[in-house]
C-alpha cells in the first residue's frame, strides 16, 4: 500500500532506511488449535480481525495523508527534544519524548527479535509519527498556549528541512545536524534605533544622503551606552532603572571634560528634566530659549562654528542673487537675532558693482512668541547698529520692525514696493514653529503659504540637520545624542576647552537639547527636521528650489579653507543645497527657494 508520505516509495520502503525492506504491519497473532502447531504455521484470522486490520491500515494512511498546517508559533526548539528522540537509549527503550511508554501495539515489538536494524527503523518511524502528532496536531489552542509560553517559532520551511534530515538518519544522529534556530528580533533590534514617525505633510521624502549623514550610530562607548540604557528605561516608564542609569552617567560625566563627558553631562540633565520637570510658573516653559542670554550665546555659536557661519553665508549669497539687476533690495526676516548676518550682507552689498540704491530690512516679531519685555528694545538696538554700519559702508539702509502674526502677513503690512526685489530669510526659523503634529491649525504651513503669497524672488532656508520633530522619544533622544555629540566635538577645533565663550555656547546647546528631549506638545519649540522633509514641505507649499551652483558653493568652500586647517569640516552639495558637516555628519543644511 502506498502511504503518500514523501519519503516512502510504492513498495513500502522508506528513503534512507535501505530500499526493499518490508514494513511490518503489527497485529495480534494467535495459533488456531486446528492449524499446524507452533509459531511457524500459517496464522488464521477471523473476519472481524481482518476488518480491524483494515481499519488500522486506514488510520495509518490517514495519519500520513492528512494536510500539514503551517503554524506561526510552535513548541520549544526541536534540538533538545529530537536529540532524545533519536538517541539509542530512547529507541531501545521504546519511550516517547514525554517520558511515558507507548501503549497499545508497537511496530518495533514484532521485529526486535528478528532484525535489530529493522527494529531501530520501525521505532524511529513510530517516533516520527508521534513527533508529527505533537507538533502538527489538531489541538490548536493547546499548541498555541505552549508556543506562547515558550516564545519560540518554527516556520514551515524549517519543519520540512528538519523532517528531511530526520528521515535520512540511519543511526543515532547528532543534534548538531539540525538547522540553527533563526535569530530573534530581540537579538537584532536596537531599542534606540531611529524610527521617525513623520508628519502628514512630510512623510517619506528625506533624501538618501541626508538619511545617511544623519543616521544615528549605535552607542560606541560606555557613556553613550549608559545614556541609551537610561533613555530606554524612561521610554518604558521604568523610573527605578532610569534613575540608576542616570546616576551611572553622572559619574562618567563632566561639563569641563572631553566632548563625550560634556555630552554625557548635557544629556543626563535633559533626561533628569524629563523625569522631574520644573514646577509650573507664570513664564512660558521655553522662555529661556528666547532670553537675551540665550540669544547672545547663540550668536557666539554662529561665530565659532563653521557649520552655522557658512550656512548663514549661503543664505546671504542667495539673497544677493535675488537682488542682481535690481536697484532696491527688501529683506524680510523673522529672526534678526543680533544682526550679525545682516551686517555681513551690508558689507557684501558695499563691494558689489553696481551697488544697489537702497536696502530695506523688515524684522517681523510674532506676538505669539514668548519674547521677553526687553525684546523690542533689543531689536531697536540691532537696527541702530546696522544703520551705523551701513552709513560707514555707503549703503542706504532703512530698518523697520513690525509685530504681526503669520495670518496677518501681506505685502501691504510689510511695506513692500513694486520696484524692489523681495527676499525672505528663514534661517533657523521654521524649526521653532509648530506643525500639524502640535496644532490642527498648522502654523508652520500657514507661514509658508503667507510667504509664498508675498511673491519673493528668493527664500533662504537654513536649519540644523536633525530628526527631532515627530520621531518618538527614544529615537529622538538617540538623534539628539548623535547630533549634539558631533557638534560638541567640532567645538574642540574652534574654541578652547576652558574658554568662557565655549561655556556659554554649551549652556545654550544644553537648553536646546533639554527642550528637544524633555518637553512635549506646545512646550517643545525645538523641532528640527532633516532636509528631505523641509524639501517636501516647501514643495507642497508651492515653492521650487533655486539650485546653489558653483557661484555659491565655490566661495563658501574658499571661505572654509581660509579659516585654517580644519580637516573635520566639509561642504557637501546635495539636492540643490549645501550641507556642512563635521567628520562626515551633516550638522546644518542651507537651501534657496522661489
Amino acid at each position: 500500500m502506498a502511504s503518500g508520505f514523501p519519503g516512502r516509495d510504492s513498495r513500502g520502503s522508506y528513503a534512507g532506511f535501505g530500499g526493499g525492506s518490508a514494513v511490518q504491519i503489527p497485529f495480534q497473532g494467535r495459533s488456531d488449535g486446528g492449524g499446524g502447531g507452533g509459531g511457524a504455521g500459517v496464522l488464521k484470522r477471523t473476519l472481524s480481525e481482518m476488518e480491524r486490520r483494515q481499519q488500522q491500515m486506514a488510520l495509518q494512511q490517514a495519519l500520513f495523508l492528512r494536510s500539514v498546517k503551517q503554524k506561526i508559533h510552535m513548541a520549544s526548539p526541536l534540538s533538545s527534544d529530537l536529540g532524545s528522540l533519536t538517541s539509542p537509549s530512547s529507541i531501545s527503550s521504546g519511550c516517547l519524548v514525554q517520558g511515558g511508554p507507548q501503549r497499545g501495539w508497537h511496530p518495533a515489538a514484532l521485529e526486535s527479535d528478528r532484525n535489530p536494524k529493522a527494529a531501530t527503523e520501525s521505532a524511529m518511524r513510530n517516533q516520527l509519527h508521534e513527533l508529527e502528532r505533537r507538533l502538527l496536531g489538531d489541538d490548536e489552542e493547546e499548541e498555541l498556549e505552549e508556543a506562547t509560553a515558550s516564545g519560540s517559532a518554527v516556520t514551515g520551511s524549517e519543519w520540512g528541512e528538519t523532517m528531511r534530515q530526520l528521515i535520512s538518519i540511519s543511526a543515532a544522529p547528532s543534534p548538531s545536524s539540525l538547522p540553527p534556530p533563526p535569530p530573534t528580533m530581540a537579538n537584532q533590534s536596537n531599542p534606540l534605533s531611529p524610527s521617525p514617525s513623520p508628519s502628514n505633510s512630510s512623510s517619506s521624502n528625506s533624501t538618501a544622503s541626508s538619511t545617511a549623514s544623519c543616521s544615528t550610530p549605535p552607542p560606541s562607548n560606555p557613556s553613550r551606552q549608559l545614556l541609551s540604557d537610561a533613555a530606554a528605561a524612561v521610554a518604558e516608564g521604568n523610573l527605578a532603572a532610569a534613575a540608576a542609569s542616570l546616576a551611572a552617567v553622572r559619574r562618567a560625566a563632566s561639563p569641563r571634560g572631553d566632548a563625550e563627558q560634556r555630552l554625557a553631562a548635557m544629556m543626563a540633565a535633559a533626561l533628569a528634566s524629563r523625569l522631574d520637570p520644573p514646577a509650573p510658573s507664570g513664564a512660558h516653559p521655553a522662555a529661556d530659549l528666547f532670553a537675551a542670554e540665550h540669544r547672545f550665546a547663540t550668536q557666539l555659536l554662529h561665530d565659532a562654528s563653521p557649520c552655522f557661519k557658512l550656512g548663514l553665508a549661503v543664505a546671504n549669497l542667495a539673497i544677493l542673487e535675488a537682488a542682481r539687476g535690481h536697484p532696491k533690495l527688501h529683506v524680510v526676516d523673522f529672526d534678526v537675532g543680533s544682526g550679525a548676518q545682516h551686517a555681513e550682507l551690508i558689507r557684501a552689498l558695499a563691494e558689489r558693482r553696481p551697488r544697489p540704491a537702497s536696502l530695506k530690512i523688515t524684522a517681523v516679531a510674532d506676538p505669539a512668541y514668548p519674547l521677553p519685555a526687553a525684546a523690542a528694545k533689543g531689536l531697536r538696538d540691532v537696527g541702530d547698529r546696522l544703520s551705523k554700519l551701513a552709513d560707514r559702508a555707503g549703503v542706504g539702509l532703512r530698518f523697520s520692525i513690525v509685530s504681526l502674526r503669520a495670518a496677518e502677513l501681506d505685502r501691504a503690512s510689510l511695506g513692500c514696493e513694486p520696484d524692489e526685489a523681495l527676499a525672505v530669510n528663514l534661517a533657523f526659523v521654521l524649526s521653532r514653529i509648530a506643525d500639524e503634529s502640535v496644532s490642527p491649525a498648522n502654523p508652520r504651513d500657514e507661514l509658508l503659504r503667507r510667504v509664498r503669497a508675498l511673491a519673493p524672488r528668493a527664500v533662504a532656508l537654513v536649519e540644523q540637520e536633525m530628526s527631532g520633530n515627530t520621531a518618538p522619544f527614544a529615537a529622538r533622544f538617540a538623534e539628539a545624542c548623535a547630533h549634539y555629540g558631533a557638534l560638541l566635538e567640532s567645538l574642540e577645533a574652534t574654541l578652547g576647552r576652558d574658554s568662557a565663550d565655549r561655556a556659554r555656547v554649551e549652556a545654550a546647546l544644553s537648553r536646546k537639547a533639554t527642550n528637544t528631549v524633555a518637553r512635549e506638545g506646545p512646550e517643545r519649540v525645538e523641532r528640527c527636521e532633516l532636509f528631505g522633509k523641509w524639501r517636501a514641505r516647501m514643495s507642497m507649499a508651492g515653492f521650487r528650489p533655486l539650485p546653489l551652483g558653483p557661484g555659491v558653493a565655490e566661495p563658501v568652500r574658499a571661505r572654509l579653507a581660509s579659516t585654517g586647517p580644519n580637516p573635520g569640516f566639509a561642504v557637501k552639495e546635495d539636492a540643490g543645497g549645501l550641507g556642512f558637516s563635521w567628520m562626515g555628519r551633516v550638522l546644518t543644511f542651507a537651501s534657496a527657494w522661489r
